[in-house]
């Protein structure tokens, strides 16, 4: 199981980006995965071909009118079980003792 943490973005296109970044979600949803949005990008669950087609397909959204787009990616494979986005955080909380902002 893969966690993608990515973000993307066109440049050239002012301060606000947020319009493009709907775009994506749109295609995020629309896969199925599980996923994260959070402040400087998204977290996606999945097999390494499932979250790199959504990646792909992000990027063709938003290619026809944006003529340089910035993208950054990290990936965290591990064999095992599924809902590690939920799990990874939940240990953190319970090494704390406390609810986190998440």
């Amino acid at each position: 199981m893969v966690l993608l943490d990515f973000s993307m973005s066109p440049l050239g296109k002012g301060e606000s980006v947020s319009p493009y970044v709907a775009r994506c979600l749109e295609v995020i949803v629309a896969s199925g995965l599980n996923y994260r949005l959070h402040a400087m990008g998204t977290i996606l669950e999945g097999e390494w071909e499932q979250v790199f087609a959504v990646v792909q397909r992000c990027y063709e959204v938003l290619k026809p009118d944006c003529h340089r787009i910035s993208c950054s990616i990290r990936v965290d494979y591990r064999q095992g079980p599924e809902s590690r986005i939920d799990s990874k955080v939940q240990r953190v909380q319970e090494l704390v003792r406390q609810s986190l902002k998440t």
